[in-house]
């Protein structure tokens, strides 16, 4: 298996002056260890609006970040909210692409929608249309990314006229895309589209083998690719938090996976929120006490506890056909300190013995896919590129506004253009700048 990090940039209250720029200081040290360390890949969240539980609402900045701080880790945006109420589609076509290059060709692009009322009313985006907006909005980036010109298309969504979408990624035809799922519908969803599958819910192993094998029965049989190429790979999710004593790990891991939880729950299922006042973190240190009895006695394979216990867990996961974990390491109020040192165990530890058979299983894995995804790409219906002579000319604006001045007043010679813009400017009150 591939080993990575998720970053929700959890940051709860009580904040202290300067507090929040040594918070993301400390996050953009733990990924360059992790990038020193030898992880695969670090995936950061686009979130809005939901205080302490994730403050990270502009993912392009951060990974961008990361990308002159770091050599070899994939970079995840996962996920950018797809709806254009949040970001408009060529934008996030340019701003993939832009990272891409930065990066050198690391970008790994996840897709989803989110469904917090504090975002989808704070930006506008209708629940009962964000599924159908990611929809058309998610195919119509992978075109602009893959085709030159982009033709433009005319949706329920989206009214784009022909361009050209600029910079073109570094990896052909676009990066790898991905689907956020946090059920089992959503898992054959992405399939059916021909995504990856980042699976952020926390379910017992033998659910998860079920899930993961109707994933690639459904690459193999049923996918229509939603891109320009098919994504089969599962990524799932594990809080991390080990040490050599089980329940020093323990303490801390299962309080900031708690945190998790708790703060998930406040902002998506029941919570009652005062933007700017409610203190989260004071509400979970009075329902700790009860929640911590919940782990007491627990003594499952876990990647929060000894290395032992989390060797035991990823051959677990590895035994269920997932292709990468992603690890929660930073959750909570977990110290920077002992974020960094669990990173290390588990890289100096575990992480080796699964390493050296994973080029194995991706060279089988793609012998056996290949003619599935030379199916499933056949069978997608292909947004046509312009031939050369059918590409649109659009003049540029002084141009465009010339001529209708020249419509008004009778035929200009065309050296005369600046004159008739400014003649329609002082016509319209405004100060001529030509």
């Amino acid at each position: 298996m591939r080993f990575g990090t998720l970053l929700e940039l959890q940051y709860p209250r009580p904040w202290p002056e300067d507090g929040e720029r040594q918070f993301f200081q400390n996050v953009l040290d733990q990924v360059e260890l992790t990038d020193q360390l030898g992880y695969h890949s670090v995936w950061e969240v686009e979130h809005h609006f939901l205080e302490e539980y994730a403050h990270s609402s502009s993912p392009e900045v951060f990974l961008a970040a990361i990308s002159q701080r770091t050599k070899n880790l994939r970079l995840g945006h996962g996920i950018v909210l797809m709806p254009p109420g949040y970001n408009q589609t060529a934008r996030v076509a340019e701003r993939i692409a832009t990272l891409d290059l930065v990066s050198n060709g690391r970008v790994e692009f996840g897709t989803g929608e989110s469904s917090s009322r504090a975002e989808l009313e704070g930006y506008g985006v209708p629940l009962e249309e964000k599924r159908a907006q990611w929809l058309e909005c998610t195919e119509q980036v992978a075109n602009m990314l893959a085709l030159d010109p982009y033709p433009g298309y005319e949706g329920r969504y989206l009214s784009m006229p022909t361009r050209n979408v600029v910079p073109k990624t570094v990896q052909k035809p676009h990066p790898p895309m991905w689907m956020a799922c946090s059920n089992h519908e959503q898992i054959k969803l992405a399939a059916h589209l021909g995504l990856g599958a980042l699976g952020f819910a926390l379910v017992d192993a033998k659910t998860a083998k079920g899930w993961i094998d109707e994933y690639y029965e459904i690459i193999k049989t049923e996918c229509v690719p939603i891109g320009h190429t098919v994504n089969a790979n599962i990524a799932l999710t594990s809080p991390l938090s080990l040490d050599a004593d089980e329940e020093a790990a323990r303490e801390r891991g299962f309080k900031g996976r708690y945190f998790f939880t708790f703060a998930s729950n406040h902002h998506y299922v029941d919570g009652l929120h005062k933007a700017g006042r409610t203190d989260i973190w004071e509400q979970y240190e009075q329902a700790w006490p009860v929640l911590r009895q919940s782990f007491e006695g627990y003594g499952a394979p876990s990647t929060v506890g000894t290395p032992d216990q989390a060797r035991k867990m990823m051959q677990i996961y590895e035994g269920m056909g997932c292709d990468e974990v992603l690890f929660m390491a930073q959750m909570g109020k977990i110290a920077h300190e002992d974020i960094c040192e669990s990173l290390r165990i588990f890289a100096d530890e575990i992480m080796p013995e699964f390493q050296e058979r994973e080029v194995q299983k991706q060279q089988r894995k793609e012998e056996e896919l290949a003619p599935y995804i030379e199916a499933a790409l056949a069978r997608k219906e292909w947004m046509q590129p312009l031939a050369d002579d059918d590409i649109p000319i659009y003049e540029a604006y002084k141009r465009h506004v010339a001529k209708a001045g020249e419509a008004e007043a009778g035929e200009v010679d065309e050296d005369h253009w600046v004159a008739a813009i400014d003649r329609l400017m002082r016509r319209s009150g405004a100060k001529p700048n030509v």
